[in-house]
C-alpha cells in the first residue's frame, strides 16, 4: 500500500523540546483534519517526517495539504533498506511513469546508518531503472531530465516516489496562542488565514466563515472578547488605521494585509479558495 511521506517546515529550525511540542500539535492537527473530512487514515511520526497510510490516498492528500505547518507531501512506495530490494522497486515504479525516448534522473538522499552512501543509491537505482526500460530507449539526463525518480532511505525502509505536493508551510494552528478575528469582508478573511498560517488559534467575531473553517476544522466563533485572548486581527488598509492603532480590550492589534493593495488581497484569496475547492 502506498504511504504519504508528510515533511513539515519551519518546525524543523527550533530548539528539541520545541520541536517536540510542535510535532504533537502538527500530529494532532493532521488527524483531526482527516477525521473532519471523514478519511480514515493512520497517522505515525518518525525521523522528521510523518507517515499516513489510507485506503483513499487521494482523499487523504486533499485533506491533509490543508494543514498550517506542513510543507510538501509525497505518495511512494514503500520497501525495505537492503539495496536490492530498493532498485527493484524503484524499476517496477519507473515502468508506467517513462515513455518511449524520455530521459530520467535519479535524487537520492540516506538517514542512518547503512553500507552504502546516497551516492551509491542514486547510482544502483538509476541503473536498475534504465535496464528495466531500456527497450524503450530511455537515457539519463541529470541536467533537465523529463522525470525524476526520488529515494528516501531512513533507517531500516525506503521510500520512492516521483513527485511531491507543496503545501502551505508555516506552524502548526495552535502553538502560537489564541486571536480574536473581526470578520467582515474579504481582507478580514485573508487577515484571519494568514494569522493561522503563522500558527495563531483564530477564534471569529462574525458570521460563519466555511473558507477558514476548511482549514480549522475545529473553528470557535464568539460574539464579544472571549478569555486567552493575545490580540484581534483586523484587516484594515494603511488609510483605515485612524484610532485603531488602541484597541479597547488592552490587547495588541495585528493588521497581516495592512502593505497589501485590493488586487494582491483579490488574488491571493482567490487562489486559496480554488486550492481549497480542489477534490
Amino acid at each position: 500500500m502506498p504511504i504519504i511521506l508528510a515533511r513539515y517546515s519551519e518546525i524543523g529550525l527550533k530548539s528539541t523540546p520545541v520541536r517536540m511540542r510542535f510535532e504533537n500539535r502538527l500530529r494532532d492537527n493532521i488527524m483531526a483534519m482527516l477525521a473532519s473530512d471523514r478519511i480514515e487514515a493512520l497517522v505515525t511520526k518518525k525521523d522528521a517526517r510523518f507517515y499516513i497510510e489510507s485506503e483513499d490516498i487521494e482523499a487523504a492528500v486533499s485533506s491533509v495539504r490543508k494543514v498550517f505547518g506542513l510543507a510538501s507531501l509525497s505518495v511512494t512506495e514503500v520497501c525495505s533498506s537492503e539495496m536490492e530490494d530498493i532498485c527493484s522497486t524503484a524499476a517496477e515504479y519507473s515502468m508506467s511513469r517513462l515513455k518511449e525516448g524520455e530521459t530520467f534522473a535519479v535524487k537520492a538522499r540516506r538517514e542512518g546508518n547503512h553500507n552504502y552512501t546516497s551516492l551509491d543509491v542514486g547510482r544502483e537505482v538509476g541503473s536498475a531503472i534504465f535496464l528495466a526500460n531500456e527497450k524503450k530507449g530511455v537515457k539519463v539526463d541529470l541536467t533537465a531530465p523529463d522525470a525524476t525518480f526520488y529515494v528516501e532511505v531512513r533507517n531500516n525502509k525506503a521510500y520512492v516516489f516521483g513527485s511531491s505536493v507543496k503545501c502551505h508551510g508555516g506552524l502548526p494552528v495552535g502553538t502560537q496562542g489564541k486571536v480574536i478575528a473581526e470578520v467582515k469582508s474579504e481582507r478580514d478573511i485573508l487577515s484571519a488565514w494568514l494569522m493561522m498560517k503563522r500558527g495563531c488559534k483564530v477564534v471569529v467575531k462574525g458570521e460563519r466563515q466555511p473558507l477558514l473553517e476548511k482549514y480549522d476544522p475545529e473553528m470557535k466563533y464568539v460574539d464579544g472578547m472571549s478569555k486567552e485572548i493575545l490580540g484581534i486581527v483586523k484587516g484594515s488598509t494603511l488609510s483605515e488605521l485612524g484610532d485603531q492603532l488602541v484597541s479597547e480590550y488592552d490587547v495588541p492589534l495585528y493588521f497581516p494585509t495592512i502593505g497589501m493593495s485590493d488586487e494582491e488581497v483579490s488574488s491571493l484569496l482567490e487562489s486559496i479558495k480554488e486550492e481549497s475547492a480542489r477534490p
